[in-house]
């Protein structure tokens, strides 16, 4: 099973939307041309279940220079009633012929139509937008991620706002001082996401558009694996990470106190800037505490992190990733941390 979302989305909307216009002008001018219009009488209905879904095919009775005719309309959908008058469309050389002339088919023509509109005016929004958010970078000094500075190391918290589509991230010390943060500053269903991410420690702020989850699901297929991502600025944001330097290892892990989770090593340039493994939504001691939490359950986007990294704009940006995407490895797989497990375990 395949299940998409994003700019995939608009690909597959774009060709529904093709074949909706070309049904429409085909029946409307092409399949009916010559036929004259005329009203008869529903005298039966079809019902064809497919699915969660229900069609209604109605036979009608019309009548032609006094000689009356039956014909099953190929309609397809609406609850038509029997007794109830409708328009029917016949061919004049053979009256027997008939068509629904109830104007069904200039509807595909509208939707078709409609849809493409749409996508065409929410691409344009979008290239705008990402024009605009460059600009904006180009204006806060942007040039690149930091370059990679190690210090002491430091017990992080990566936390996701839950319960809004509108949600962000943050990454705070065990103090609650946040360091690093990733706010909305404009919403949007249909195009990315506005973002701006602030280094609270250096005082920079960077704007980067964040698309909408994109996944490519095999229904759990073992010879198959998924694909989870999302664009940054207009680009895959694992193309992203790699352009960037970053390197995943992934495998799953778990603890007497904690289900099973995952674990990130993260690399820049093959040297490693942290780890990450996933935590309840309580991943401060004290929190978990008082939520009486006996046995951690990891949620995709909050972890705690362990690093020497004092440039964190890298590291938040692949956290942001796994935890946006939900994907299992830098590549946006789902079985990347399982086979790490297997190779942690053979390597002891």
């Amino acid at each position: 099973m395949i299940s998409l979302r994003g700019p995939k989305l608009k690909f597959f909307a774009s060709i529904l939307a093709v074949i909706a216009l070309c049904v429409g002008i085909y029946t409307t001018f092409f399949q009916s041309q010559g036929f004259v219009k005329t009203t008869g009488t529903v005298v039966s209905v079809r019902m064809d279940t497919s699915g969660d879904d229900t069609y209604y095919y109605p036979t009608v009775e019309y009548t032609v220079d006094g000689k009356t005719y039956t014909c099953e309309l190929n309609v397809g959908s609406g609850n038509t009633k029997v007794g109830r008058k409708t328009a029917v469309l016949y061919d004049p050389d053979d009256p027997a012929v008939a068509r629904d002339g109830s104007g069904v088919s200039v509807y595909f023509i509208a939707v078709g139509a409609g849809i493409l509109a749409f996508i065409i005016v929410s691409t344009i929004l979008e290239k705008r937008s990402q024009e605009r958010a460059a600009e904006q970078r180009a204006l806060s000094g942007f040039t690149g991620y930091a370059p990679s500075i190690q210090g002491e190391e430091r017990e992080l918290y990566f936390l996701t706002d839950i319960g809004t589509p509108k949600f962000g991230h943050r990454l705070e010390d065990a103090s609650r001082r946040v360091l690093y943060e990733a706010k909305v500053t404009k919403f949007s269903l249909a195009q990315p996401i506005a973002f701006d991410f602030i280094d609270r420690e250096h005082g920079r702020t960077v704007p980067h558009m964040v698309g909408h989850n994109e996944a490519t699901d095999w229904g759990g297929s073992i010879l198959l694996d998924n694909h989870y991502t999302f664009e940054l600025d207009g680009v895959d944001v694992w193309k992203h990470l790699k352009e960037s330097g970053v390197s995943v290892e992934s495998s799953y892990t778990a603890g007497e106190s904690t289900a099973i989770g995952q674990k990130y090593r993260i690399l820049r340039d093959g040297a490693e800037i942290a780890v990450a493994e996933t935590t309840s939504q309580y991943p401060h001691e004290e929190d978990a505490a008082q939520h009486k939490v006996a046995g951690a359950i990891p949620i995709q986007g909050f972890y705690r992190v362990w690093t020497r990294e004092q440039n964190l704009d890298l590291l938040f940006m692949t956290l942001v990733a796994f935890a946006r995407s939900g994907a299992g490895d830098d590549r946006g797989g789902s079985y990347g941390a399982v086979l790490g497990t297997i190779k942690n375990i053979g390597s002891k």
